[in-house]
C-alpha cells in the first residue's frame, strides 16, 4: 500500500450549499496525505426556507434530489473507493428532513446521514489538525457554516472541548440568530479562554477563506484583527449588489455572493480571544464531511 493513490469522495449537504468532493489519499509515510482532486459546489440555500418555516418546500426538495442524482452519476464515473454523505444544520431542523433523505436513498442509492451539531464539531479532530499546531499555545478552531458554528478547543495536542451553536451565515442574513444563541457562544468562549492562554484562532469555511482572498493574504500568514475589521466594515457599508461587484473585481475566480463575515468578525473581536485580536487569526482549508 506504500505510495498507492486511493480516491475517496464526500458529500456535504449544508445550509447554504451542497458539495461533492473528490480527494486522493496517498498512503506514504506515517500519515496519509490527502490531496483535493475536485470540488463541485451547488448553492441550493436550503437554510433560507428551513430556518424561516421549519421545513423544505416541495420545489426545494426536488432541487436537492436532482442535485443528488447528478452526484450519483459523477460518483459512478469517478469510482471512488468509498464515499460518505452527510447533512448538517438545515436538514437537522427540517421537519421533513428524514423523509427527504429517504427519498434521496430510494432514487439514488446514496444514504445520507443527518449528523448532530456536536458530531459535526468532532469531525474536525479527525482531520488531525492538532498534530500540526505549535506546542504551548491553545487553539480555538472556528467553522462558521450556513446554519451553525462549530467550535473546537485544542490544547496540549488534544481536543479539550467542542460545541455547536445555531449561528450561521444564512441565519444572519435572514436576521434569524437569537440573542440567546450569541450569549451562549460568547459565554462558552469566555469561560474556556480564561484558563487556556495564550489562545490563537483558526478559521475554516468559505467565509474566512473569502476574507483571506480579499485581504490578499500570503499563504501561512495570519490575518490581523485590524485588517479583519477593516474588511468587515467596508463590505458592511455596501448594498448586496455593490458588495458583489467589489468582490468580483477583487477575485473574479470566486462565485458571486456577498460573504456574511459578521460571525468571523465577532469571534475575532471577542475579549476572550486575545491572540486573535493581536493578529493570530489563521485560515485552514478543510473539505472533509
Amino acid at each position: 500500500m506504500q505510495g498507492q493513490l486511493l480516491k475517496f469522495a464526500a458529500i456535504d449537504i449544508g445550509s447554504n450549499a451542497v458539495r461533492l468532493l473528490f480527494a486522493n489519499v496517498v498512503a506514504d509515510g506515517a500519515q496519509p496525505v490527502v490531496q483535493k482532486e475536485s470540488l463541485l459546489r451547488v448553492p441550493l440555500r436550503l437554510g433560507t426556507e428551513v430556518f424561516a418555516h421549519g421545513r423544505l418546500s416541495e420545489e426545494k426538495a426536488d432541487d436537492l434530489v436532482k442535485t443528488m442524482i447528478a452526484f450519483k452519476y459523477l460518483l459512478e464515473t469517478q469510482r471512488p473507493l468509498a464515499y460518505r454523505a452527510c447533512a448538517t444544520s438545515a436538514m437537522r431542523e427540517a421537519a421533513n428532513g428524514p423523509e427527504i433523505c429517504a427519498r434521496i436513498e430510494a432514487e439514488t442509492g446514496i444514504a445520507v446521514e443527518i449528523i448532530a451539531g456536536k458530531r459535526e464539531a468532532e469531525v474536525i479532530y479527525s482531520n488531525h489538525v492538532a498534530e500540526n499546531l505549535e506546542a504551548g499555545i491553545s487553539y480555538l478552531y472556528i467553522d462558521v457554516g450556513g446554519g451553525s458554528t462549530e467550535l473546537t478547543l485544542f490544547a496540549e495536542n488534544r481536543v479539550v472541548a467542542s460545541a455547536s451553536f445555531d449561528i450561521g451565515t444564512v441565519r444572519m442574513l435572514g436576521d434569524l440568530v437569537s440573542a440567546t444563541a450569541w450569549q451562549a457562544l460568547k459565554g462558552w468562549v469566555k469561560t474556556l479562554a480564561a484558563v487556556h492562554r495564550p489562545l490563537a484562532a483558526i478559521g475554516t469555511g468559505g467565509n474566512i477563506n473569502k476574507y483571506f482572498s480579499l485581504a490578499e493574504q500570503r499563504e501561512g500568514k495570519p490575518l490581523s484583527y485590524k485588517k479583519l475589521r477593516a474588511l468587515y466594515t467596508a463590505l458592511k457599508s455596501h448594498s448586496l449588489d455593490r458588495a458583489v461587484a467589489v468582490e468580483t473585481r477583487s477575485r473574479r475566480r470566486h462565485h458571486s455572493r456577498r460573504p456574511d463575515l459578521s460571525g468571523d468578525h465577532e469571534m475575532g473581536r471577542h475579549p476572550g480571544n486575545p491572540r486573535a485580536a493581536s493578529g493570530l487569526v489563521r485560515r485552514h482549508d478543510s473539505h472533509s464531511v
